[in-house]
């Protein structure tokens, strides 16, 4: 005896089910096989070369309803008689038929899916759902039945697009029943894996190789990782998500197709979509902005992570979601490695020269540039360092911040290291400030690169990130270490005048205190002219705050003495001294030793 084609999934949905009587009579089973045989035969793809091109959906729906009716009807009928093990004969010409409607169905079920190749589109597969969870075929309605349902607002894109979902549903729903679903997914996992494989390629994703991926210039890395980043918001959202859903609608009545048809057609190519940042994780070149590219993976990885686990949802695509957790905590790992390494490399600075003038040290630019970037991904920084805290932490001061919350609040993790880095920094520039001899530069050096430190974070996302007191406590020791360099710089000149100007003073005194006032305030003149302090605020009140200790002063001894002695004791009018003050701290070059010849100055009196 030939018994029909067998499968695990022998159930029926409710619009396939076959209307043969439980118990049919002989009668019924014969006009049941000779009714299924007209049908049938009529599209067997052997008949004629027109039946062979003409396809069974379209454009008569009716008849395509028919044959799906028949073959429910057929299939019914073989199930009856093997139950009764009667009619052998009969039952052979039922498996013919069967197997002819089944090559038939499988040709209608390609075509559909070659002829809606473009109509299938993710969009277009989300928006039909959209309206009430299902495009279902259902055999007993007729076509303007099946566009109501559609709805009247939708394209014809759309609609043509519903009309194909619900085909091909039917068609898997058939077949399936019949025992045949496995040569029906076969169909579509090979259609249907083409699609997703040729929609990654669109979008620019390749299969990487370490060694590939190591030989890229910095130029087209950065352009393979920025289209990357573009392409995997696409490809899950609109490729993947729009496959899962086409997917479960067509084989909504098994779930063991289902699973195993999506994970067939998407495991390959999402496990090397989400590969691509672990690849770059390992990347043996390492230039500087490295550490950007690998936060902006992480963001995105981490961003994504809930569509993966919702679209990758079944055990069959498990290596989908490990591959996508794997790159997440590579690129975690790297930065982690990144952030403690540039920590040593600010404290391995060896620099031995002095930055003339006292001006901004390029340890302090180039690391306060690279801080203030690393700002911008606070968020990110804050995941991954809550994850994979560098060992530097550990070393952290709390007495650094004064509100202990922001060492123990775990969303401040990135404030925290950021902070740590700064600390690490000024500690660096401490010991960079006793490369100078003269200890009044050593403090103006101190005070321009804390400055700078703190413009920096002024001008950055540091600022909310470390904090009003962290400022306000900086910007305290800056007026410290002014209040020190004007100490050290500026007290033997203004040791040079009497602490109290009275008509009492003998001329030799008089001429004693010009004379040494002149020798003063020329060898601080001379010395610092070159300095420099490149912040236009700190630079403004520096001046202020000397000449007003210096000037008011020096215009009362000399506007008491200078009528009384002879010019060359009297080189500096009061106007001149707030006009040679105003030189300082632009990093003038002079070749003169000796400025002051002279009581008239070319500048205006900025400061008196």
């Amino acid at each position: 005896m030939v018994f029909f084609h067998t499968s695990s999934n022998t159930s029926l949905s409710p619009t396939s089910t076959s209307s043969l009587p439980t118990s049919p009579t002989s009668s019924m089973v014969e006009q049941t096989i000779q009714n299924a045989e007209s049908i049938i035969k009529k599209w067997d793809l052997n008949s004629s070369s027109l039946i062979t091109i003409t396809p069974l959906f379209h454009p008569n729906r009716k008849e395509a309803k028919d044959y799906l009716k028949c073959v429910m009807d057929l299939r019914g009928t073989m199930h009856f008689l093997v139950s009764q093990n009667s009619a052998p004969h009969k039952l052979v010409i039922a498996q013919t038929l069967m197997q002819i409607a089944t090559k038939r169905l499988e040709k209608e079920f390609y075509q559909i899916l070659s002829s809606n190749r473009e109509r299938l589109d993710p969009e277009l597969v989300s928006t039909s759902l959209s309206s009430d969870g299902s495009a279902s075929f259902d055999v007993e309605e007729d076509e303007a039945d099946q566009l109501k349902i559609a709805g009247e607002s939708i394209s014809e894109a759309e609609r043509v697009s519903a009309l194909a979902m619900a085909d091909l549903k039917a068609i898997a729903e058939c077949m399936s029943s019949s025992g045949y679903g496995k040569e029906c997914a076969h169909i579509y996992k090979l259609f249907r894996k083409s699609i997703v494989d040729r929609g990654l390629y669109l979008l620019g994703i390749e299969k990487f190789k370490s060694s590939r991926i190591n030989k890229m210039d910095r130029e087209y890395l950065h352009l393979t990782i920025k289209n990357w980043l573009n392409a995997v918001k696409i490809a899950l959202k609109s490729l993947f998500n729009g496959e899962k859903i086409l997917c479960d609608h067509v084989f909504s009545a098994s779930q063991t197709i289902r699973d195993a048809c999506f994970a067939e057609i998407t495991t390959e190519g999402a496990k090397n979509l989400f590969k691509f940042p672990e690849l770059i994780a390992k990347n043996k070149n390492s230039p500087p902005d490295r550490i950007f590219r690998l936060l902006e993976l992480h963001g995105a990885i981490s961003e994504l992570r809930p569509d993966i686990e919702s679209i990758f949802n079944v055990e069959l695509t498990s290596a989908i979601k490990l591959q996508a957790l794997s790159s997440l905590q590579k690129v975690g790992g790297s930065v982690k490695t990144l952030l403690t390494n540039f920590g040593s490399s600010i404290r391995k600075d060896s620099s031995k020269t002095p930055v003339p003038g006292g001006g901004i040290h390029p340890l302090a630019q180039s690391t306060m540039s690279y801080l203030s970037s690393l700002s911008d991904y606070d968020r990110i920084l804050t995941d991954i360092i809550s994850i994979h805290p560098p060992i530097d932490n550990a070393l952290f001061p709390e007495s650094y911040f004064n509100d202990p919350t922001v060492i123990e609040a775990p969303k401040q993790a990135a404030s925290v290291h950021l902070a740590w880095l700064i600390l690490i920094l000024l500690c660096k520039i401490d010991s960079k400030a006793q490369l100078y001899e003269d200890l009044s530069l050593s403090y103006l050096f101190l005070a321009n690169n804390l400055q700078f430190i703190i413009n920096q974070v002024q001008t950055s996302t540091l600022k909310h990130l470390l904090g009003h007191q962290w400022l306000s406590r900086h910007t305290q020791k800056i007026k410290q270490y002014a209040l020190s360099y004007e100490s050290v710089a500026w007290n033997r000149v203004f040791e040079s005048l009497p602490e109290r100007t009275t008509s009492e003073l003998s001329y030799e005194a008089v001429k004693d205190c010009f004379k040494r006032f002149n020798a003063a305030f020329e060898q601080v003149y001379v010395k610092q002219i070159s300095w420099i302090v490149p912040d236009g605020k700190l630079r403004d009140e520096l001046k202020v705050s000397i000449a007003g200790k210096l000037v008011p002063v020096y215009r009362e001894f000399y506007e008491t003495f200078w009528t009384k002695l002879n010019a060359d004791f009297v080189r500096v009018s009061p106007d001149d001294l707030g006009n040679y003050l105003s030189d300082l701290f632009h990093g003038t070059r002079i070749s003169s030793s000796s400025l002051l010849q002279s009581s008239s100055h070319s500048k205006g009196c900025l400061l008196r």
